[in-house]
């Protein structure tokens, strides 16, 4: 199914870039734009988590580098059974986070030094588990792909705002109907983000909250990131809202037009549904990992706000399971 819903999303995406690409060169540009599009495809295929990884400027750790980070994403992983992932920081002060990569055994997760910095260990947990359901899913190279596509949907739009259609076709749409598409194009490639945008998130909420055991804790990560996103704005996110989708929560603050990207479902219902899972499976709580305690800094010894970096020059004694 995952690969059939790429299919899909793939097929309706290159037909709005041919139709823009018609509008503008006629035939000949549908043609280019069908060339331009499979060459997109494979190298996005190949190259996708080294895009958006390189897009918002995230560095590579290990256990040297982020002992505690490192050891959660593998234990996490590890309940998953899923291959050990690269896990990647972005120096960004918005909490947030997303994965990447073509499969689960090329993947990527990656968050930012604002998530780690406001959330406790166990909403970390559920974020990263949260993260991992998506490789799990085979999300990851979907979602990659469509903020690719769409993302060159809009560009290439624009550019055909300037050239009022194809002059040369006397059955075309004319310099009105043309503009119109123009502006329609982008709205559609939201529309096919959107489709499946809702099932997506909701079905990694609930793998991840099985994941690490407490769907409580992703819950709460929800609902400070959430609250913390229209506060603290991501510029890179800003610059590429064709991307905002890939993250956990939406990163942009909706000003302009960046909210006609906002493909995230409600986060109130997504902690409704993870609050129903909870009490579908409380007892549960027994086999999750045991954690320090709640509200606790996300790493042992260093206390919320004193500016210390999460990630390096940290005891090594306990990890992030007790």
């Amino acid at each position: 199914m995952s690969y059939f819903k790429t299919a899909l999303l793939l097929a309706g995406l290159t037909a709005l870039f041919m139709g823009v690409g018609y509008l503008i060169g006629g035939a000949n540009g549908a043609l280019i734009a069908l060339v331009v599009a499979a060459a997109m495809n494979i190298f996005t295929y190949w190259n996708s988590d080294r895009m958006v990884l390189s897009m918002y400027g995230a560095h590579e750790v290990d256990e040297r580098t982020a002992p505690d980070l490192y050891r959660m994403v593998a234990e996490l992983a590890g309940r998953a059974s899923l291959p050990m992932p690269r896990v990647f920081i972005m120096d960004n002060p918005q909490p947030n986070a997303f994965a990447t990569g073509r499969n689960p055994e090329n993947a990527a997760v990656a968050v930012t030094t604002g998530l780690m910095h406001q959330l406790s260990r166990e909403e970390l947990a559920g974020v990263v588990a949260h993260e991992l359901a998506h490789i799990k899913n085979h999300d990851t190279l979907l979602m990659t792909i469509t903020a690719t596509i769409a993302g060159a949907i809009s560009m290439v739009a624009q550019f055909g705002m300037f050239f009022g259609g194809n002059r040369e076709n006397n059955n075309g749409p004319g310099l009105i109907g043309s503009l119109a598409l123009m502006i329609l194009a982008p709205l559609g490639a939201m529309l096919v983000q959107m489709a499946i945008s809702r099932t997506r998130e909701y079905a990694a909420d609930e793998m991840g909250a099985r994941i690490c055991g407490q769907p409580m804790w992703l819950a709460s990560a929800l609902g400070r990131i959430e609250a913390a996103a229209h506060q603290v704005p991501n510029y890179d996110a800003e610059r590429s809202p064709a991307t905002a989708h890939m993250f956990i929560i939406n990163p942009l603050s909706g000003q302009g037009m960046d909210n006609l990207f906002a493909t995230h479902p409600s986060t109130d219902n997504r902690i409704a549904a993870l609050q129903r899972l909870a009490a579908e499976i409380g007892g549960s709580a027994r086999s999750a990992p045991a954690f320090t305690r709640s509200g606790a800094a996300p790493w042992s010894g260093t206390p919320r706000g004193t500016g210390r970096s999460p990630w390096g020059g940290q005891p090594r004694g306990r990890g992030p399971w007790g």
